[in-house]
């Protein structure tokens, strides 16, 4: 047989396609005041404040190192963002996470010391770090290495629920609470992290968003508009996984996922499943054999009354039944912790401005992000004057996010790849 002869490939100009394969440009020289460190491969332009860099972790947006604060001979966590402007999402998750860092002071959040990018002006910028006080170890890796009391598990639920009160009364819904996002440290602080994911509680939200063992049902299958409750949800998992010492529901995908749910919390009612929105779920679960609701005694024998009374508020399939932060911090199994006037609450809501809304490219996002990273920094240089004034009243926030919200129809799942909604 005769096959067909192989045109050759076009090119618009000659030598083009093996220029493209031959080595990168090189490096921009670090600018003043910066000084370039290799780690693990990767190349960091840092300030010179910054030295004895050790890596510390790396997930799929980030590496974090940890460095010697000359200044104060303190150690602090330094991020490099992956990549940031790979692609509108990356770019959008970023800008998010700065702008909350920022924006956000409670002592159980994550705060943001210093951000700073080496390139020198907007139309370059590609590479952003932020610096954080330095944390212990995260949830993931302590559960990995020992079991915790009751009175430390509900030291810690408590310290999460009170840092969940002051970001939901910022209007945000953190959307990725997990284990290794919940860092603590050699006393026992609970710090929440990583806001890459999080949102207006306003703003149209549907689709992905969490890692899916920690993801509430109304998310994960994209059945309806959410609430801030898809985050009691994802502490009650945790709140499970502490006191077994393995997650809940390690579904395998998003069918299983949803199979295991329904296996420890049972069928939902015909009132619940008018409330979905996908024909396709509600059709999938009425096709699925009847489950019913089993014990939390049963799954948790080591629990306490008070702390299975609060998983079975916290894993209520139905939104609408689920409690919600405040409502938990009322609750028995924490009233041995709590401090009622130590709960602070944001003074403002974090909303969406009219630059934000607009964003469609990665010029926009540049743009938005190299104004973030000059807003912290003007303030910050505004700060080291001041003296005598409150950390909360230092650095009001200049934004516009105090006005009423815009509301975005647009759907979450461009957020981040999902392996299947119904």
């Amino acid at each position: 047989m005769n096959c067909p002869r192989r045109r050759p490939m076009a090119s618009a100009e000659p030598g083009v396609f093996f220029a493209n394969f031959g080595p990168p440009p090189p490096e921009r020289p670090p600018p003043e005041g910066f000084h370039e460190v290799e780690l693990n491969k990767t190349r960091w332009v840092i300030p010179k404040a910054y030295d004895r860099l050790r890596t510390l972790g790396e997930g799929a947006y980030g590496v974090v190192c940890t460095a010697e604060d000359l200044r104060t001979g303190e150690r602090v966590a330094v991020k490099k963002f992956f990549r940031p402007f790979q692609s509108t999402i990356h770019a959008k998750r970023t800008y998010r996470e700065l702008k909350l860092l920022r924006t956000l002071k409670h002592s159980n959040v994550l705060e943001m010391i210093d951000v700073f990018t080496p390139d020198t002006e907007v139309a370059s910028l590609n590479n952003v770090y932020f610096v954080s006080v330095l944390i212990g170890a995260d949830l993931q890796n302590i559960l990995k290495i020992q079991r915790l009391t009751n009175d430390q598990i509900q030291a810690l639920i408590y310290q999460v629920l009170r840092g969940l009160k002051y970001i939901h009364s910022a209007g945000i819904v953190h959307r990725d609470l997990k284990p290794s996002n919940i860092a603590v440290n050699e006393i026992g602080e609970v710090k929440i992290l990583d806001f890459g994911l999080a949102r207006t509680a306003d703003h149209e939200m549907t689709g992905y968003v969490a890692t899916r063992w920690y993801r509430a049902p109304e998310i994960m299958l994209n059945w309806m508009h959410y609430t801030q409750t898809v985050d009691v949800w994802s502490v009650g998992c945790i709140l499970a996984e502490l006191v077994s010492g393995k997650p809940m529901f390690p579904g395998d995908d998003h069918i299983d996922q949803l199979t295991r749910i329904m296996g420890v919390v049972g069928t939902p009612s015909c009132d619940f499943l008018s409330k979905i929105q996908s024909e396709e779920a509600r059709n999938y679960i009425k096709n699925l054999p009847w489950m019913p609701r089993v014990d939390f005694f049963t799954l948790l024998p080591d629990a306490s009354a008070d702390a299975v009374d609060l998983l079975g508020h916290m894993l209520a399939l139905d939104p609408d039944d689920r409690i919600s932060v405040t409502e938990a911090l009322e609750h028995a199994y924490v009233r041995d912790c709590r401090d009622p006037e130590g709960e602070p609450v944001a003074d403002h809501q974090v909303g969406i401005d009219a630059e934000e809304e607009a964003a469609t490219s990665l010029d926009d996002w540049r743009e938005l992000i190299w104004k973030e990273i000059q807003t912290f920094r003007m303030c910050s240089r505004r700060l080291s004057y001041l003296s005598g004034v409150s950390g909360d009243d230092k650095c009001s926030v200049e934004l516009e996010e105090q006005s009423s919200f815009s509301v975005n129809e647009e759907s979450d799942v461009d957020d981040v790849e999902e392996e299947g909604n119904f």
